[in-house]
């Protein structure tokens, strides 16, 4: 059963009474409706269109964090072959948060690392709602050391509110965790791209996503706080997260003018939840064409490219992302 968000409501009015007409045909012969469905569709199509056309930075993060988006094990199914899990950081124990293993992308060799939110309560609750500990980042780090040893490029998903701050998760280690997984990917000789699938939330989401190419889908959002966090630290009111979200610039339009990330994966009318699988595959194209620039530089061109990227980040010219 679609879920919708408070300012699709138009629109759901508009299927629920798609539905209600549909059920009338079904169950009574003498009553033709098959031209108000039609024109029914239309309307709610356009008024889709038109709704998404428009969001409002707010409304973007509504998208981002809305529960049928597809998430991490959705991407892992639709774009690998041969996905083989890893578990566990060596050190303390296995974090669910962060999904890890090796598969093939297409034909080639690839280590794949995401947050992984979860699709219900039993697997937001084994997930941890896709806030991971300090054991998920050593694991993504156990992992980019075993794909540099071997040569095999690395692609990670990101989905994340951010790092969990329990008490148990600081007292591990969680800003040095964080810490040693970014240091990790900007000193990466083989190739790695990341996607923001839906949030990308502070240093959570950075531990993952400092990478030669960053992409991010239309309706994700990218930022160093929560809009509730930062409406909270600012005006010591969470309700005013809408205007938190307004002011922080933290969509992929946003992002892609500030020069942050190098493509915009756009998404279905209505969002990625309402087709999974165009989703994931206009996400396997961009990364496909992004893993493609950068093949031609050797192991020390790849290093240099991240590292001059990151270092100009805020010194060049606003740019669009393709």
């Amino acid at each position: 059963m679609r879920s919708y968000l408070d300012f699709e409501k138009p629109v759901a009015e508009l299927e629920a009474k798609v539905e209600e007409l549909r059920a009338m045909g079904e169950t009574d012969n003498a009553v033709s409706v098959a031209d108000e469905i039609s024109r029914l569709e239309v309307k709610a199509a356009l008024a889709l269109k038109e709704l998404y056309g428009e969001l409002t930075p707010w409304q973007k993060t509504q998208v981002a964090r809305h529960p049928q988006r597809p998430h991490c094990l959705d991407y892992v199914k639709g774009l690998l072959s041969e996905f083989v899990p890893l578990a566990g950081d060596r050190k303390f124990g296995d974090d669910a948060a962060i999904i890890g293993g090796f598969g093939r992308f297409r034909g080639e060799s690839v280590c794949v690392l995401g947050h992984e939110k979860g699709s219900d309560t039993e697997s937001r609750l084994k997930h941890n709602f896709g806030m991971a500990r300090p054991e998920g980042y050593r694991k993504a780090v156990r992992l980019m050391e075993m794909a540099e040893r071997f040569n095999i490029p690395v692609l990670t998903l990101v989905d994340t509110a951010g790092a969990y701050p329990g008490i148990g998760a600081e007292e591990r280690g969680q800003a040095e965790a964080i810490a040693r997984s970014t240091d990790v990917c900007l000193g990466l000789t083989v190739p790695n791209v990341s996607v923001i699938l839906g949030e990308g939330g502070s240093g959570g989401a950075i531990a993952l996503a400092t990478a030669n190419k960053v992409l991010m889908l239309e309706h994700a959002i990218y930022s160093v706080i929560s809009p509730e966090g930062a409406a909270s630290i600012l005006w010591h009111d969470s309700t005013k997260a809408q205007d938190a979200a307004t002011n922080m610039k933290i969509t992929a339009q946003d992002m892609a003018r500030f020069g942050v990330i190098d493509t915009i994966i756009y998404e279905p009318t209505g969002g990625a939840h309402r087709d999974p699988a165009g989703t994931i595959a206009a996400a396997a194209d961009a990364i496909a064409k992004a893993f493609a620039e950068l093949r031609p530089l050797d192991r020390d061109g790849v290093r240099k490219q991240r590292r001059d990227k990151f270092l100009a980040m805020g010194r060049l010219p606003a740019r669009a992302a393709g």
